[in-house]
């Protein structure tokens, strides 16, 4: 990635790092990362570190919110190692850009990998760019599937949603019968023959 490129996501490269060092931090304390994220707010809030851009909060929040199956989706494509051997900033780098791969729809594949590669350059040692790069070359391929199961299984549940809704009202339908206008005519109404009649499944109707 050439400078200027940099110059252009810089505000993001910045967002990225710092969403990394608090994932990286917050394992080390044996923390939830959000918690971190928390702490590092209201120091913000009290002028003591620059504010938390709004990328690093939700990198941060949607790690933690699937960081089972970001974890599952990295160990599967470990050759030779497991996650728990990798060094604690490499697993931070890699699940950050798992993220972005899996659910961040304004960021393409090639960036995530390629920022990916560049934290690790500045943050962990000599051997993890080549590394990271490999793992996070075989996610590229393979999350486009997962990401079109998420949105047929998202659109499967939103017309479920949708029929739910319908049953109540076809349920007031059925109450709403013709057989509620005998009823009050039961409890003390006057008939007063056909034409009241017709009048009166008018109005109900």
């Amino acid at each position: 990635m050439t400078s200027n490129r940099f110059k252009k996501l810089g505000a993001r490269h910045k967002a990225r790092r710092r969403a990394v060092e608090m994932l990286f931090e917050s394992e080390a304390r044996g923390e939830v990362a959000t918690v971190v994220l928390g702490e590092r707010a209201a120091l913000a809030r009290a002028e003591v570190v620059p504010p938390i851009a709004d990328y690093t909060r939700a990198l941060i929040s949607g790690v933690v919110d699937n960081q089972a199956r970001i974890d599952d989706l990295i160990a599967t494509h470990l050759h030779e190692w497991t996650l728990e051997r990798l060094p604690a900033v490499d697993r931070a780098i890699m699940r950050a850009a798992a993220w972005e791969l899996l659910y961040a729809d304004d960021v393409p594949p090639v960036v995530a990998v390629d920022e990916a590669v560049e934290l690790a350059k500045e943050l962990s040692t000599d051997d993890s760019p080549g590394f990271i790069n490999g793992v996070l070359g075989h996610l590229v391929h393979v999350v486009p599937a997962m990401r079109e199961a998420d949105a047929r299984l998202q659109e499967a549940l939103a017309a479920e949603e949708a029929l739910a809704a319908e049953e109540p009202l076809v349920a007031e339908e059925a109450v709403a019968s013709p057989g509620d206008a005998g009823a009050d005519v039961d409890a003390g109404e006057p008939a007063a023959g056909p034409g009241a009649d017709a009048t009166t499944e008018d109005r109900d109707w």
